[in-house]
C-alpha cells in the first residue's frame, strides 16, 4: 500500500498591513488536489475580548484555496467572500458587541491558522488599521465641546466631516480616524455619554451642536468652507435636523439609518425625565415636538417591561398613523442647503430607516431640492450598518444605555455588504460634492443599489 505524502500548507496574505477598509487576498497553497483545509481567524478586540471564526475549504486541482474565488464547504459563512473570515467572527465566551480596538490609533491584529486533516498547520497575520501613518489625533475640550479631531497626514486645508454617534452615545473615533485616513479632517463630536456630558440623550440642546459646527468652521478653516455632518441612527436623525436648522453651517448631510422626524428619547432616555417618551432635543430651552408626544396610535412600546417583540419597529409604523404628531415632529428637510446622502437597510428592525429615507427623498423632490440627493438602500441589511470588514454577526443585543434587548435585523452577509457598500458610497459622495479629497478611494466600485 502506498502512503499518501502529508501536505504542507502555505498560508499567504497579499497585504499584511493596511487600513480596515482594504480587502486582502488570502491564499493557501501546497495542498493535495481536493484536500480539505480548515481556516480560522482570531482577533482580539475591545477590552481584550477574542472574536473567532472558522470555515473549511476544498483545494482545487493545483492544491490551492483562494478566498477571493472559493466559497467554503462548511463553517461560519457560506459564499465567496475575500474577507468572510473577518465579518463572520463571533465573540468567544463573551456577550460583547464592541468591534473595535480600545485605542483607535492601534490596528487590530488577526491571526489566521490553516490546518489540514492530518493536523499540519500554517499561520499568518494581518493588521487592520483605522488611522493611516501620520494621521493626528487630538482631544477637543473647548467651548464646552467634548470630541476628538483627526487630521490627515497631507497638508491642508481639508474638507471637514463632523461625525456623530447614535443612541449608544460616546465619541465615534473609529469612523473619524478612517475618514482622516481618506483625506478628510474629521471631528468626532460627543453629545451625550461622553466625559463631562449627560449619560442620557434626554434634553440635548441643539445649541451645543451649533457650537460644534461654528467651532469647526472657525478653528479648522475647512477647504472651500465645506463642513458635512455625518450621523448614525439617532445621529442620522440629528444630522438631518442640524442641516434643516442651521443650513448656513452645514454643507452636506450624511444620514446613516436615520429617522425622518424627531423621536422621543427612547432607549437612551433618562428614566427620571420621561424615559422613552422624554424630550430628546431642545432649542432655546424649548423641547422639540416628537413622534410619541400625544400620539393616540401608540399603545405599547419596546423600551420597558418584558423583552420586546423581535420586530419592535412596528411601534414606529403605529406611530405614523396619528397624522397630527407626525406633522409636528417632521424634520423640515426642505430647509437643508446642500447635498444629502441617505443610507438604510431594508430589513432594519430597530426602526424603519428605509421608509424614513424614502420619505426624506420624496420631500426633497417635492421641494425641487437643487443639490445632489442620493439614497443607498441595502437588501438583507439591518440597522447596524458599520465600517467595512468588521464582524456583522451581532444582530440581537442589549441597548448600551437602557440595557433592554433589541434586534438590529439583517443577515451577517447582507450587513457585511452594506458595511462595505455604504462606506464606498459615502466616499464617492464626498468626493463628488467636494471635488477633492478621497478621490482615489471613491473610485472603488460601490456594490450598493443607489436610488437618486
Amino acid at each position: 500500500m502506498t502512503t499518501k505524502p502529508v501536505s504542507t500548507p502555505v498560508l499567504s496574505i497579499d497585504s499584511v498591513d493596511g487600513l480596515i477598509d482594504e480587502p486582502r487576498r488570502i491564499v493557501v497553497s501546497g495542498l493535495a488536489p481536493d484536500e480539505l483545509i480548515a481556516i480560522s481567524a482570531c482577533t482580539e478586540r475591545a477590552r481584550g475580548v477574542v472574536w473567532m471564526s472558522q470555515a473549511t475549504f476544498m483545494a482545487d486541482a493545483q492544491g490551492v484555496v483562494d478566498l477571493t474565488r472559493d466559497a467554503p464547504v462548511g463553517g461560519d459563512y457560506a459564499e465567496v467572500s475575500a474577507m468572510g473570515l473577518i465579518w463572520s467572527q463571533q465573540p468567544v465566551a463573551s456577550t460583547s458587541a464592541e468591534l473595535f480596538a480600545d485605542d483607535v490609533m492601534q490596528p487590530l491584529q488577526t491571526v489566521l491558522t490553516a490546518e489540514t486533516a492530518a493536523g499540519v498547520q500554517a499561520e499568518a497575520r494581518l493588521s487592520q488599521g483605522f488611522a493611516a501613518p501620520e494621521v493626528e489625533r487630538l482631544e477637543i475640550r473647548e467651548d464646552g465641546l467634548v470630541g476628538t479631531l483627526f487630521t490627515p497626514a497631507e497638508p491642508g486645508p481639508h474638507p471637514v466631516v463632523v461625525v456623530l454617534n447614535g443612541s449608544g452615545g460616546g465619541i465615534n473615533e473609529p469612523r473619524a480616524a478612517l475618514l482622516a485616513s481618506r483625506g478628510y479632517q474629521a471631528f468626532a463630536l460627543g453629545y451625550f455619554k461622553a466625559p463631562g456630558l449627560s449619560p442620557f440623550i434626554t434634553e440635548t440642546p441643539l445649541e451645543y451642536l451649533e457650537t460644534g459646527l461654528r467651532w469647526a468652521r472657525r478653528e479648522l478653516q475647512p477647504k472651500d468652507g465645506f463642513v458635512a455632518v455625518s450621523g448614525q441612527s439617532r445621529g442620522g436623525e440629528l444630522a438631518l435636523l442640524l442641516g434643516a436648522t442651521f443650513p448656513d453651517l452645514v454643507s452636506a448631510v450624511i444620514a446613516f439609518v436615520p429617522g425622518a422626524m424627531v423621536h422621543g428619547a427612547q432607549g437612551a432616555g433618562d428614566p427620571a425625565r420621561g424615559g422613552w417618551k422624554g424630550t430628546t432635543w431642545t432649542r432655546g430651552g424649548v423641547p422639540l415636538p416628537h413622534l410619541w408626544q400625544d400620539n393616540a396610535a401608540v399603545h405599547w412600546h419596546p423600551w420597558a417591561g418584558d423583552a420586546p417583540p423581535s420586530r419592535h419597529h412596528s411601534v414606529f409604523f403605529e406611530g405614523l398613523k396619528d397624522t397630527a404628531p407626525v406633522a409636528r415632529a417632521r424634520i423640515p428637510v426642505e430647509n437643508i442647503a446642500g447635498p444629502v446622502l441617505l443610507i438604510s437597510g431594508r430589513d432594519d428592525r430597530a426602526w424603519p430607516s428605509s421608509l424614513y429615507s424614502r420619505m426624506v427623498v420624496s420631500t426633497l423632490s417635492q421641494h425641487d431640492h437643487p443639490h445632489l440627493v442620493r439614497h443607498l438602500d441595502f437588501d438583507d441589511a439591518g440597522h447596524a450598518i458599520n465600517l467595512p470588514i468588521v464582524p456583522s454577526t451581532q444582530i440581537s443585543r442589549l441597548h448600551p444605555v437602557s440595557k433592554v434587548p433589541y434586534t438590529n435585523g439583517g443577515t451577517p452577509s447582507g450587513n457585511s455588504r452594506a458595511d462595505d457598500g455604504s462606506w464606498r458610497g459615502m466616499l464617492a459622495f464626498l468626493s463628488e460634492v467636494t471635488g477633492s479629497a478621497g478621490q482615489a478611494a471613491a473610485r472603488q466600485n460601490s456594490h450598493a443599489q443607489a436610488d437618486s
